[in-house]
């Protein structure tokens, strides 16, 4: 009887394999992927995080707010006629001279100049913001300031733009919502001086990165919820449609009567302005509800 002996194959040697293929170390890379791009991450970031706006309160003026319950009319001699004025209050508005100096130069020297006495506050969106400083020749209108503020560059600049209307009593320059005649923004000398004040309750994101913010309500945040209460004009949906469609052909009387829309049913003007002087400028804005 025979017998077999059976034999293991032989283990290969690694000699005879000197360059092994490793096995993939998947948890290392993994571990190491993730560093490397959180670091990525982390790192520029944090060194390019540019700086918050610089809101220091550099100027202080403010705007008497009144109310004409009957008539309103321009004379040469006395620019704001009206029998009986109920008076609203007075605005305290603090101004960002840092951070847009040109923009808020201009408006000091339409306050300080009177230029906004008598003027009207022309429109009213409810729950939202109020537009003055419109420029014409009809009774409420600002005169143009020529030769008064000077060209102001920084309605291009991006920097401008930054703060966002993010609460009530907010002032900014109206550049998105300008209604002024196309024949005053034509002339070579036309300068914007239109404003508008957030009114509230919640924030107007669509004024953000169009108008420039460049100041506050300091006090008087409750004549700004008095002039929201006033009532406004508003057609009806049909006529908004037919407003619409007329704009869709051309038709130049259907922005004529668009101007009329969210106009207050009372005049409201400013009745005084002029500016406020502090011995020391504040280097932030106060918490407004």
């Amino acid at each position: 009887m025979g017998y077999s002996i059976i034999t293991p194959p032989p283990t290969p040697s690694p000699h005879l394999h000197p360059n092994p293929k490793p096995k993939p170390n998947t948890i290392s890379l993994t571990r190491r992927s993730l560093l490397l791009s959180s670091t990525a991450l982390t790192l520029p970031s944090s060194a390019a995080s540019p700086p918050p706006p610089d809101t220091t309160i550099t100027d202080r003026v403010f705007l008497d707010f009144s109310l004409c319950p009957t008539y309103f009319r321009w004379s040469s001699e006395q620019p704001v006629l009206c029998p009986d004025p109920v008076p609203l209050g007075r605005i305290v508005l603090g101004l960002y001279g840092h951070l847009v100096p040109i923009t808020v130069t201009n408006f000091k020297a339409m306050v300080t100049s009177a230029a906004y006495k008598g003027t009207t506050v022309h429109k009213l969106f409810p729950g939202q913001y109020f537009l003055a400083g419109h420029q014409g020749d009809k009774p409420g209108d600002v005169r143009r300031p020529i030769g008064l503020i000077a060209r102001n560059t920084e309605t291009v600049e991006p920097k401008a733009f930054e703060l966002t209307h993010s609460r009530p009593g907010l002032l900014s320059l109206s550049l998105s919502e300008n209604d002024d005649e196309d024949e005053i923004k034509f002339d070579p000398d036309y300068r914007n001086v239109e404003f508008s004040i957030t009114t509230g309750p919640g924030p107007c994101p669509q004024l953000d990165y169009k108008n420039i913010v460049f100041g506050s309500v300091i006090e008087g945040l409750d004549v700004v919820t008095a002039i929201a209460a006033i009532p406004t004009y508003r057609p009806s949906e049909r006529i908004q449609q037919f407003n619409d469609f007329a704009t869709f052909l051309g038709d130049d009387r259907a922005m004529q009567a668009r101007a009329l829309w969210n106009k207050p049913l009372k005049t409201v003007y400013i009745s005084d302005c002029g500016e406020l002087k502090v011995a020391k400028p504040s280097f932030s804005p106060p918490s407004l509800p």
